[in-house]
């Protein structure tokens, strides 16, 4: 009896350490990988031009709405008091555009760095499951990110990255 249930025991250790070897895992750093297109610089210049579009947009406003404030303050004297309302319903009024301009430009400089991402980050995710396929790794992990890395520790000889980058056509930088 003790010889079958140190046999079972055996067998079962066995087949946990087969099934442990058919389990192989990777990982990579996916914004090591995007600074390294070619690509990147381009989608970098274009999101730097787009916001300094938009910056310049926020500064005409903001001088415009000085300008408005200054003129407020030295003719106040002069104003009978529907003026005076008016004036400050309209100097109010440019004070949320402009607000509103500020947070629609953070939501829309957002928008445009996913718009342009998104191209590059499918072709690192085509180039990573092509290498994982390639290279039997049944999982790929997600590491470099704080705070959203997915990956506690792992040995370097599991990173996949120089794979990965190798596959879109880049030469990995040395000492990496």
């Amino acid at each position: 009896m003790k010889i079958k249930l140190l046999i079972c025991a055996l067998a079962m250790f066995t087949m946990s350490v087969t099934n442990a070897q058919e389990l192989k895992i990777g990982y990579t750093n996916a914004e090591y990988l995007l600074g390294l297109l070619p690509e990147a610089k381009q989608i970098e210049a274009d999101l730097r031009a787009y916001e300094t579009q938009l910056q310049n947009q926020l500064k005409a406003k903001y001088q415009d709405l000085q300008t408005k404030i200054g003129d407020y303050q030295a003719n106040e004297a002069s104003y009978n008091e529907l003026i005076k309302a008016d004036k400050q319903r309209e100097l109010t009024s440019l004070q949320e555009s402009l607000q509103q301009f500020q947070t629609d430009a953070e939501q829309s400089l957002v928008s445009k760095r996913n718009q342009l991402l998104q191209p590059a980050v499918e072709k690192i995710g085509t180039a990573i499951q092509a290498v994982a396929e390639e290279n039997g790794f049944s999982m790929v992990l997600s590491a470099g990110s704080p705070g959203f890395d997915v990956l506690l520790y792992a040995s370097e000889q599991h990173d996949i990255s120089e794979l990965v980058l190798k596959k879109l056509g880049i030469d990995p930088p040395s000492g990496n």
